[in-house]
């Protein structure tokens, strides 16, 4: 079947109707979250057409044929049909005028209080249906965001959420980011603190000066950790001084994990309520490769469930897996060893294993793949 064209903005609704000429008929169209009342649709007809959340008047609904559909929004602290990707100010706010941000008050804050109060999983059919309906939107608008760049692009940095900003491998991960983005590449982490917050100020750094990532970086360690007050003040204070240019970097957090604060250092954001979707979705997603840093049993899992997509060429190819820290996952947590041997004998196909403490060579293994 003939996929439905989406309209996600008023924008791209007028653009529609410009091309229409003397046809006013929209026909297999999805339309997502469109205020349908702000453009004047007088003499327009609709046929086989799906309307997610769109405001819209009796006399609209009159003029679609029996093949549309409508799927209402329920009232919900959160928007069901979110038909674009976060960033930092849709989750955070008004951040840049101090005098009026209130963390406490903010979107990100006020959906996570409301997650912890109905619980997980979801405690009725309303709530488990609006999350549910939320992150299929994060998922389409994330597709509709990486249809602009070449998959083999797609580069994730895994690691714990713990790296203080003081730590050496902090301003590792962090020039490595900033390279890789200057290469080309799109770089993705789960969009929290720690390792990867370090993936993100680096691709937000991109382009400018290693001099000026040091400066960046030296104003964030008076706060080492999210548990620090000022952590995310500190990120908006870099922000300022230093504004993004023409590179975009993806994070994907999850209400899950909701007391770490999202990364506003991501540029683009694809915060999920399930954090099985969300975890799937960054390894399915970041077929350039994975550079792992140390972590703990999240970032243990992420390794072998890598090694099985890679094992399977679950995407059609496998893609480097490129270990930064020696000692750690040779001896404190063998697990890149327990890989080369158990690849070595057969066991797992078709992986592309490599570790180093040298950030270039990270850099290197990654391009020259």
């Amino acid at each position: 079947m003939k996929p439905y064209f989406e309209i996600e903005s008023i924008k791209e609704l007028k653009e529609v109707m410009s091309e229409m000429g003397s046809d006013h008929v929209f026909r297999h169209i999805a339309f997502q979250d469109i205020d349908l009342m702000a453009v004047n649709l007088e003499g327009y007809s609709f046929a086989d057409c799906i309307f997610m959340s769109c405001n819209m008047t009796r006399d609209i609904e009159n003029r679609m044929d029996s093949r549309c559909t409508i799927f209402p929004g329920i009232e919900l602290p959160f928007r069901m049909f979110q038909n674009r990707l976060y960033d930092a100010s849709s989750l955070y706010g008004n951040w840049e005028d101090s005098e009026k941000w209130s963390f406490e008050k903010c979107y990100d804050t006020e959906v996570y209080r409301h997650y912890k109060e109905e619980g997980n999983p979801a405690p009725d059919i309303k709530e488990a249906f609006g999350r549910s309906t939320h992150d299929f939107s994060m998922s389409d608008a994330l597709v509709d965001f990486l249809s602009g760049y070449d998959p083999k692009s797609v580069v994730a940095v895994m690691g714990g959420h713990s790296i203080s900003r003081a730590d050496d491998s902090y301003s590792k991960v962090a020039k490595i980011s900033k390279k890789l983005t200057e290469e080309g590449k799109l770089m993705a982490s789960g969009g929290g603190p720690g390792a990867m917050e370090a993936t993100h100020l680096g691709a937000w750094m991109a382009g400018r000066s290693s001099d000026e990532l040091e400066d960046a970086i030296n104003m964030l360690k008076p706060f080492p950790t999210f548990r620090d007050g000022g952590w995310l003040e500190a990120a908006f204070e870099v922000m300022k001084k230093y504004p993004r240019g023409n590179y975009e970097s993806l994070g994907i957090p999850t209400w899950f994990y909701g007391h770490e604060p999202a990364t506003p250092f991501a540029s683009k954001i694809a915060k999920y309520f399930d954090n099985s979707i969300r975890e799937d979705t960054l390894l399915a997603i970041s077929k350039g490769g994975i550079i792992y840093t140390p972590g703990s049993a999240g970032t243990m899992q992420e390794v072998f469930q890598d090694a099985a997509q890679n094992h399977y060429e679950t995407w059609d190819h496998s893609s480097p897996m490129v270990f930064l820290g020696e000692s750690f996952f040779t001896q404190k947590v063998p697990v890149y060893s327990l890989l080369a041997e158990l690849s070595d004998r057969g066991v797992y196909k078709n992986l592309i294993l490599s570790i180093t403490d040298d950030p270039k060579e990270v850099v290197e293994n990654i391009i020259n793949w």
